[in-house]
């Protein structure tokens, strides 16, 4: 049943990001995924709910495997900068549905839409502590973690909705190094500077 109901997602996703989400209709995702459309609607009531686990889908997924990336990862600034690399890996594969998520968020009624909003802050809680944890300690000077966090957030992202400027230029580590060299590596301390070596 989980993996049928991914297969319906994925195709959603797809076409949500190839054609809009009022273009695509539910005998288009049908198709994409190979089923009828009487099965998509066993999984599921309508199209917004298909758009909704889709989003909620790349949440769930930051929440999940950054902080499971730093498990046994003490040194402040090397838990940051593994935060911002695996935030990136993690668009890197959920290129499309992290497009989607810009395109199509809006389309969401009032109250998944929040769901969304409460979902991308938890996300940027678990960087936050991270920047935190690095100005505590004296590795990064005080700044605005909200604010910086958000440069993060939006560097991430940029790796898919520029992918057509970046990806020809760049691999995705290369353009993660140059990113932490741009995003961190200013506000790095004298102690910062020699937790880098």
């Amino acid at each position: 049943m989980e993996s049928r109901r991914a297969e319906i997602v994925r195709a959603a996703v797809k076409l949500f990001s190839e054609q809009g989400y009022y273009n695509t209709t539910i005998q288009s995702i049908a198709r994409e995924a190979g089923i009828s459309v009487g099965l998509v609607y066993q999984y599921f009531r309508e199209k917004d709910d298909l758009l909704f686990l889709s989003l909620k889908d790349v949440l769930e997924t930051y929440e999940r495997e950054i902080p499971l990336a730093l498990e046994g990862v003490t040194q402040p600034l090397e838990r940051l900068r593994l935060a911002i690399r695996t935030y990136c890996r993690i668009v890197d594969r959920l290129r499309e549905a992290t497009v989607l998520t810009y395109r199509s968020a809006k389309s969401l009624r009032a109250e998944r839409r929040r769901y969304i909003k409460e979902g991308e802050t938890r996300t940027n809680r678990l960087l936050e502590a991270c920047v935190r944890d690095c100005v505590d300690q004296g590795y990064l000077r005080p700044v605005n973690t909200s604010l910086l966090v958000y440069q993060y957030v939006l560097f991430a992202h940029a790796w898919a909705l520029k992918s057509w400027a970046f990806r020809s230029r760049y691999s995705l580590e290369s353009y993660v190094r140059e990113g932490l060299q741009l995003l961190v590596d200013p506000f790095l301390t004298p102690k910062g500077r020699r937790g880098r070596r």
